[in-house]
């Protein structure tokens, strides 16, 4: 199947949120993703996102819409490759220390070089 590369460069929980919904729903379907964080979208492979606290997540509970915290873990058992970028982690201020354990630093010909001809989205 054509690859997906999802660009995830937008603050907060709406284009955080969505990039796992679509990242899971492609691999739930047999595609290979490669979700690429970079700058503000950094936020979600922080390992304290403070994303998990916005109050969507308690309104997206209510209304039995999947959060960010089942959407991870679908993620990381279903192999999605998740990158975070290494020059918006200079830009964030960030260190590999500061992400969650399944997330592998590398730049942008990473990305590129893993999607190929595939799809590319950018939220």
């Amino acid at each position: 199947m054509t690859p997906l590369g999802i660009l995830l460069r937008g603050a907060g929980h709406e284009p955080a949120h969505y990039s796992l919904v679509l990242a899971t729903g492609a691999a739930a379907i047999g595609r290979p993703v490669t979700l690429f964080a970079t700058n503000a979208g950094l936020a979600l492979f922080r390992r304290d996102t403070p994303l998990l606290a916005d109050p969507r997540e308690a309104l997206l509970a209510e209304r039995g819409v999947a959060g960010i915290a089942a959407l991870w873990e679908a993620a990381t058992e279903l192999g999605l490759r998740l990158i975070a970028c290494e020059a918006g982690m200079r830009a964030e201020g960030l260190a590999a220390p500061d992400l969650s354990e399944a997330v592998e630093v590398a730049g942008v010909i990473t990305f590129l070089g893993a999607v190929r001809d595939g799809q590319l989205l950018s939220l």
